[in-house]
């Protein structure tokens, strides 16, 4: 169905450089930025955390139209609706009769 997948997302992504106290860390100052069209980005899960410092994070799925892919990695940060969502592991590529049928990203958003 052609109308689920109307919506614009941009993947971001930085490299892996070593800071002055010698830990890797991403330079987001000099990103990539990939936009992608025709996608889905649907609600998945939340959860809120307990404690002194209450903390929500909500979970995302990022699903791609039938035959196509989106170069998401882990690490990567995705832009939606104006919002900065985190990719939450690697990308679920299906697979039906031996052919790409289409992919899914999970992504998370952490506040508080």
């Amino acid at each position: 169905m052609t109308l689920l997948y109307t919506e614009t997302v941009v993947v971001i992504r930085a490299a892996l450089v070593v800071d002055r106290y010698g830990n890797s860390v991403r330079d987001w100052s000099s990103a990539t930025r990939t936009t992608v069209h025709r996608v889905s980005v649907q609600p998945d899960s939340s959860t809120e955390g307990a404690g002194d410092r209450p903390v929500i994070v909500t979970g995302w799925r990022l699903i791609t139209r039938t035959g196509a892919d989106i170069d998401a990695l882990p690490g990567d940060r995705i832009e939606h609706a104006g919002r900065l969502r985190e990719v939450d592991g690697d990308a679920a590529r299906y697979v039906l009769g031996g052919v790409h049928h289409h992919t899914e990203v999970r992504l998370r958003e952490v506040s508080g």
